[in-house]
């Protein structure tokens, strides 16, 4: 079956569109300060939600960590292995290969963001008991408080693997498999990146931020997986 072209696919230019007006809004705004006021509590000097916490931290971090990696493992399996693996699935290879692209790629982008953004955590910052000023994105420290080290906080790492299963949305070339892929990808990736906010880990302009990233992956490696191996006319309706 020749892929078409959906109105989903035409998303692609809006979402980088997206990502502008959202960088934009956080550095001109104090949104992600305000919020992060919420989840603090400035007598006790604690974060609502204790990071160490064992039981949390499983299931808001360790399990959906080691489910994405297990998706990924498998998902590239099911691409590499025999075609009657796929056929009793019935999922699509060049869909596979679309899922286990984004998946690679999207964590990657967000650790490559964090080597270069010298952005620091909300714990890290000096309002919520850290020792470094706060700095938004595209500003710069001031001349006489610069930090001795580099921070590695944006965009957001952990949340990026549950946004890459977006991507899942293509194993079958069906509406309820997009709305269960997309559900999916939103819904885990706002499940860890809400849990690393309520500890301090990241503001919500990281989780936005990776959240339209994994969007915008999503569909150019849709472009060039699926869209242009198959030559799929651009007027083509949805399928």
């Amino acid at each position: 079956m020749t892929p078409r072209v959906t109105g989903l696919d035409r998303t692609l230019w809006p979402a980088i569109l997206a990502l502008a007006g959202a960088l934009a809004l956080f550095e001109f705004t104090n949104v992600d300060l305000a919020l992060q006021d919420r989840f603090y509590d400035f007598v006790s000097h604690r974060w609502i939600v204790d990071g160490h916490e064992p039981v949390g931290r499983a299931i808001f971090y360790n399990v959906p960590k080691l489910g994405v990696i297990a998706t990924g493992i498998a998902l590239l399996v099911l691409a590499l292995g025999p075609a009657r693996w796929r056929e009793r699935l019935r999922f699509d290879r060049r869909g596979l290969w679309l899922a286990v692209a984004t998946i690679a790629t999207v964590p990657a982008l967000a650790g490559l963001g964090k080597n270069f953004s010298n952005v620091f955590c909300p714990s890290e910052i000096r309002r919520y008991g850290g020792d470094v000023p706060y700095v938004k994105l595209c500003s710069s420290y001031p001349a006489d408080d610069r930090p001795e080290r580099r921070g590695h906080c944006f965009p957001a790492g952990h949340a990026s693997g549950g946004f890459a299963l977006l991507a899942l949305a293509w194993l079958r070339p069906s509406r309820r498999m997009r709305a269960v892929g997309f559900a999916l990808g939103l819904g885990v990736g706002w499940w860890m990146g809400t849990y690393q906010m309520l500890k301090g880990a990241h503001y919500l302009s990281h989780t936005v931020t990776t959240m339209l990233l994994a969007w915008i992956v999503v569909f150019a490696w849709r472009r060039v997986i699926v869209l242009r191996a198959g030559d799929s006319p651009v007027g083509g309706s949805a399928t």
